[in-house]
Formats: C-alpha cells, structure tokens, sequence
C-alpha cells in the first residue's frame, strides 16, 4: 500500500503535467509510462552490469549497448541514471531526437535478445511532453519517488490510473478495483490456469488475478517451470487501442508479471481459431458500445448467435475462447438479463441449455459513477458444452461499499464480503433461503419456463411490511382537540395584550 507521501509525490507529477499543458489523462498516464519505462530498463541493466562485475563475465543483453546511435550519440546517454542530471535542454534534446527513436525502432531487437510484450508495444511511442522544463519537472519528481518493492510500484501506477476520468467513452469506463477483486476471488485462478481478458484496457483483471495466485499459492514462483509459465504463458489481454495496451503491458510488468501476452486485437472482427478453447478463465468487462455492421463481426460469432449487440457478441466470444470446464466472471448491462430480442433470449437458452450458468449477481446502477449510471450484473458460468445448469444462484447487491452518487464516497457497510462468503455455499446452505432473502437459488426449469429471463425482479419476492394506520374519525377527533388547543392558546395570549 502506497503511502500518503507517495500519492502527494504522484499528484505532484500528475499536476505538473495539467499545468504544463497536457490535460488529456490518457496523455498523461501514457507519457508517465514511458518514463517508468525507461526507468526500469536502467535499473536492469545496472543489475545486469553488477552481475558482470561479480561473475566476470560480459553484460547479458545490454539493453543500452555500447555506441553511437546513428545521430552520433552515445546509448548510454539514453539511461535514466545518466540522463537525469542533464540540463533540461540537452535532456528534451536527448528524448526528442534520440531516446523515442531508439524506443520505437531498436528496442524490439535489443530488450532481453527477444521481443518482449513491451518493447512491442513501444513501436509506435509518441513523446508529447511539451517543453523541457516540465520534462525536467517531472523527471525529477518520480526520480524522487521510491519504487523499489514490487507492491509499491504496482500500487503507484494504480493509483496513476485511477486518475483516468475519462476513460468512459464509446462504452469504456474502468472497472472499480473492489468489484475485480471480487470477481477473482468467486472464480479463483489456479497456478495452471491460463487466464485471459478480451476486452483488457489497463489489464487490471489480470493484475488482480496475478496478485490473487501469489496470495493464494507461497510457493507459486519457487518452481521455475511454474514460474515460467506465470511470467510468459498464465495472463493474456487483448485490446485494439494501442495507448490502452502500453499501459495495460506497464500495470502487468510493475505488479510483477514479466511478458504476459497483451495483444493488438479486434476481439469481435478477428477470426478465433487459434484461441479457440485455450483458456481456462475469463474475466471481463467489455465495451457496451451499441451495435457493429455485420461485415465487421467475425463469422465465429455469428454462427453461435446472430446479433449485432456488442454485449452478446463478447458473451458468444467467452464461450469460443473458454475451454471445456473453463469459467468465466463477465459483467453485463442488465438488458442482457430480459432483453426480449430473439438473439438476446437465444443465448440466455445457450448459457443456460447448454452451459453451466452458476450465478448471477445484480449491482447497483451507481457502481459506474462518476464514468456511466448503467445498471449492471456479475454473470458467472461454466462451460460444459453438456449443459449442466441445475439451480442458478442469484444476488441482489444493494452496497458496494461506495456511495451510489457521482462522489463515490466510502461507506462503512458493504455486501462484497457477503457475496463471496454465500457464494462458497451456494451448493449447501444457500437453498434453504427464502425469495425474499438477499441470495437465493433459482432451479433451471423456472428460468426456461420464463423465457430464460434472467433478471433477478422476475424471481425475487418482495416482503411487504404491514402498516396500521388511524381510521378517519380518530384522525377528525384528533383535529378536534387541536383545534381547542389552539383556541385557547390564542385566548390566552389576546388575555396577555390588554
């Protein structure tokens, strides 16, 4: 957990930008990326260099190699060590003409000898930062900051990123970190699993996913076959906003996951097949961003169902990529729910006939606020291929733990825990619980029978509290002696102005 300390450090950098004329947060964060970047490379490569100087042996993969550039100036003129004391001049000079260059060109060949998800990711890297002085400012400051354990510097960039106001465009807004949490905690990874978001953004579920397996599992990267697996093969992302996938890439890499595979990927126009039943989670909050054209959909997709809805398109995009018995935890706008389109109630039929539809778990509409008011629910399921849906658990979430409003402000009370603790027993306890009880279990014969609506109204069963009110002539008589009251009151005080 950061410290107050560090998050004023941070609002400092993050003020010198909006005063030095960046206010787009995406710019930002994208350009405060890179400086941590190139931060880091320098503080490989000085372990690197120390190991040399222990071993005797030569530097492996210098990401700085010795030379020139091809403008004639040296690498090492390019590390943070080295730059960091230059005049703000020669520093804006060195990042302009030669460091953004190096990065969108000879990075991909010398980062670790392959090409690594970030040096990726860096191919077509933009420096905006305006002038030199605030270049400097900002050097400065996160040089200043201390980032040496890995919790801190994931804590940093998520507190960096929760900065991103406004991220809630064209149906993208960040998911709130406690309703991830959550959602990774009801699915619980385990070490082989291969984990995958498609609609990835800043990565945040596979940070949290990756956060939860080293909870979970102490002797996780002790085993260098394990190990291997969670840095290069456990965490895929996919996204087709280049700055979204930088960032996503640098949020991974400062919670400590080396070369997760985030990818460039129209996830609802790309063909599939080779992803196809590869991953064995999937959690996700993707875009509800209205409709596509059908030539723009991949056929995949449409051959399970249909539409031109994004929501119900990325649902049939989860049942492609999962593998048999693979789960997911998908957030949804409630039309999903009871829309009463023939594709809407198709795959409500595929999740529920076919599938194994676990639960639902309906939010409330202000989880969004301050970036959307859409009213939500928590899907998870199973995939069988063979059905499998006998009850499907529900859950009225009233508290987040957050006011509901634009302000979003912490509460004492929150059903999350609650939530969590009711689902592990959903399988026992959790039937003998009443309609109108915050949880209750759903047997899969209703649902069909109500056109597989799965909207939690359908089912809930609201307790009406019994209310005895005065008859009318109490309420006469009542009026009566206050009207008395009154009189005499007036009398009395007529008595005291003679």
């Amino acid at each position: 957990m950061i410290t107050g300390e560090i998050k004023s450090q941070v609002d400092k950098v993050w003020n010198a930008f909006w005063t030095g004329g960046i206010s787009n947060p995406l710019e930002v964060i994208e350009q405060i990326t890179y400086l941590l970047f190139l931060k880091r490379l320098d503080e490989n490569q000085t372990r690197a260099e120390n190991k040399a100087n222990r071993t005797g042996r030569p530097v492996e993969n210098p990401v700085f190699p010795a030379g020139m550039d091809e403008k004639g100036r040296s690498y090492q003129d390019f590390r943070w060590s080295k730059f960091k004391n230059f005049s703000r001049d020669e520093m804006y000079i060195v990042f302009a003409e030669h460091i953004f260059p190096f990065l969108r060109t000879g990075l991909v060949q010398l980062a670790n000898g392959d090409e690594s998800s970030y040096a990726q990711h860096m191919k077509d890297a933009r420096f905006t930062i305006p002038n030199a002085g605030l270049l400097e400012k900002v050097v400065d400051i996160i040089d200043e900051i201390p980032m040496d354990e890995r919790d801190t510097k994931g804590d940093l960039y998520e507190y960096m990123l929760g900065k991103i106001a406004s991220a809630g465009t064209n149906g993208q807004f960040r998911t709130p970190r406690h309703i991830i949490d959550l959602m990774v905690k009801m699915t619980a990874p385990q070490p082989v699993e291969a984990i995958c978001d498609p609609a990835a953004g800043t990565a945040g579920f596979l940070v949290q996913a990756g956060e939860y397996l080293r909870q979970n599992n102490p002797n996780l990267l002790t085993n260098a076959e394990q190990s291997r697996f969670f840095h290069h093969s456990q965490f895929h992302g996919y996204d087709f906003d280049s700055t979204m996938l930088r960032i996503g890439s640098m949020n991974m890499l400062l919670h400590g996951v080396e070369n997760p595979d985030i990818t460039y990927r129209d996830s609802l126009a790309d063909l599939h097949g080779t992803e196809e039943e590869q991953y064995d989670v999937i959690l996700a909050n993707p875009p509800f961003a209205g409709s596509l054209d059908y030539e723009n959909v991949a056929k995949d997709l449409l051959s399970l169902v249909k539409t031109k809805k994004t929501e119900l398109l990325f649902l049939a995009l989860f049942i492609r990529l999962l593998k048999p018995g693979g789960r997911a935890a998908v957030i949804v706008p409630d039309g999903v729910m009871f829309g009463s389109s023939t594709a809407h109630k198709a795959l409500r039929k595929i999740l529920v006939e076919d599938h194994k539809l676990d639960g639902v778990v309906k939010l409330p509409s202000g989880v969004f606020k301050p970036y959307a008011g859409v009213s939500t629910a928590i899907l998870f399921f199973t995939k069988t291929n063979s059905g499998g849906t006998d009850n499907v658990w529900f859950y009225d979430v009233s508290s987040d733990g957050f006011s509901l409003d634009d302000k979003r402000t912490p509460l004492a009370v929150s059903d999350l825990d609650d939530v969590l603790s009711r689902w592990q027993l959903r399988t026992t306890t959790e039937g003998d619980r009443a309609r109108t009880d915050r949880s209750f279990l759903v047997p899969k014969a209703e649902i069909a029978e109500n056109g597989y609506d799965l909207s939690l109204n359908r089912y809930k069963e609201v307790e009406h509290e019994e209310v005895e009110f005065k008859t009318p002539t109490d309420i006469l008589a009542d009026l009566d002696v206050l009207e008395i009251e009154i009189a005499r009151g007036l009398s009395a005080l007529k008595g005291l102005l003679k």
